[in-house]
């Protein structure tokens, strides 16, 4: 009778241990190298974070965070091999706010946006900034609808690729203004702003936090944001808002992923590890007040709550203006 009761007692007890939350339990994680898939080139704002954060992990967790560059198709290639990849615990994925585009605008997309991935932390977010050569003759939003209405098709626009958030929302004030110029996607952020310093686009979009660094040493000339408040970084210039939009806005947003069904202890540990990082004072200073980035650092949960209002409000954005992409 006596060894019956043990038994039922240690069962309990190994069950209340299991029961016990993730923090609370000691997690072997890692045990070598993790991999953080960027899905974008070098040169935007999405690689340098996820080599920031590699570099400030690997002294404190003894293993290499290894950055592996899969661009293409507006984020989507390199994310869909996260979403592919063994579920230990070992790869994660840095998107960018393509990512909740990407399902209205890329036919046949081979992995679920919300379901094949699992999500760890909504880092930060970011108005766009509209940029120009200092030598074209482009000072504000509304030198650029009078070009482009005396000779449509003949200004140019870059932004991080063909079904982006920076092609989506061109593509909305165009037809709110009116007027129409031409579209030439990139495969990411460093590409596109080369190409801008070089007066080969009259136009780029991209985050302030890719921008802000090349307006302020004048190798661009900002025309507008398009936060609900002028950038932080960029005071003296008008939102997109200010010129004739009353009420458009738009964040481009960081977040990061796991492989769908990564263990939830490896996963709640490297959050840990994650929020740690992102209340260091120098990555503050350079992420919020050199960048413009407004850090949000926040729990998978409200990761997961944020992806489906962004899908949902993107998708009907997408639905009801018709638009393709290129």
């Amino acid at each position: 009778m006596t060894s019956i009761v043990f038994r039922h007692v240690a069962v309990a007890a190994l069950a209340a241990l299991a029961a016990l939350p993730a923090f609370a339990q000691k997690v072997d994680w890692p045990t070598k190298p993790v991999r953080f898939i960027v899905p974008f080139p070098p040169g935007g704002t999405v690689d340098p974070l996820a080599r920031l954060v590699g570099a400030k992990l690997t002294p404190v967790l003894g293993q290499q965070f290894i950055v592996d560059n899969r661009t293409g198709a507006s984020g989507s290639i390199g994310t869909g091999i996260a979403a592919r990849a063994t579920p230990d615990g070992y790869t994660y994925v840095f998107v960018f706010d393509t990512h909740v585009v990407n399902p209205f605008l890329i036919p046949n997309l081979p992995f679920d946006t919300v379901k094949d991935l699992a999500p760890v932390m909504l880092v930060a977010t970011a108005p766009y900034g509209f940029v120009t050569n200092p030598a074209k003759p482009y000072k504000s939003f509304a030198d650029v609808i009078k070009a482009a209405k005396a000779k449509p098709d003949t200004v140019t626009y870059g932004s991080v690729g063909s079904g982006s958030l920076g092609h989506l929302m061109m593509t909305l004030v165009q037809q709110a203004g009116g007027f129409r110029i031409v579209h030439v996607p990139y495969k990411g952020g460093g590409p596109m702003t080369v190409e801008a310093m070089g007066g080969r686009i009259d136009l780029a979009v991209g985050t302030v936090a890719l921008l802000t660094p090349f307006v302020k040493g004048g190798k661009l000339r900002a025309i507008a944001t398009t936060g609900d408040k002028r950038a932080s970084t960029l005071p003296d210039v008008p939102t997109v808002a200010e010129q004739g939009f009353p009420g458009f806005s738009a964040l481009a947003w960081w977040g990061i992923l796991a492989t769908g069904g990564s263990p939830k202890p490896v996963i709640d540990k490297f959050h840990a590890e994650l929020v740690a990082v992102f209340n260091q004072p120098d990555v503050r200073k350079q992420l919020g007040e050199t960048l413009g980035m407004d850090l949000v650092v926040s729990s998978p949960a409200a990761l997961q709550k944020f992806l489906v209002l962004e899908i949902a409000r993107w998708g009907k954005a997408v639905r009801e203006n018709n638009i393709r992409a290129e």
